[in-house]
């Protein structure tokens, strides 16, 4: 899969560092990943939600952190839209459309 973008990662994890390394780890095996559908996506990450409109949300580091990205399968990309603490997601009225 192809992340768009990386920056938006390493932003995150320079201001939060205990995120660094789970997303880097979650960022190396999506990169290497060719899902088609959310079960794909299951087989890697069992810790994966998906909330509508192309969005799903990733637990990271044990759920004190929630990545949400909107994934289009037939073109392999993969868009983060939010990463955040678990606090923040809370508050996101709209998650369909981040």
């Amino acid at each position: 899969m192809h992340i768009i973008s990386k920056s938006t990662i390493v932003e995150y994890y320079t201001k939060h560092p205990s995120s660094k390394q789970p997303l880097e780890d979650w960022y190396v095996l999506t990169s290497k990943s060719n899902w088609q559908n959310l079960s794909d996506i299951r087989k890697v990450f069992n810790n994966v939600d998906y909330v509508g409109n192309d969005r799903y949300v990733f637990n990271i580091k044990g759920n004190d952190y929630r990545l949400v990205v909107v994934i289009r399968f037939s073109k392999g990309r993969v868009f983060i839209r939010f990463i955040g603490t678990h606090a923040e997601y809370d508050k996101i009225k709209d998650i369909q459309n981040i």
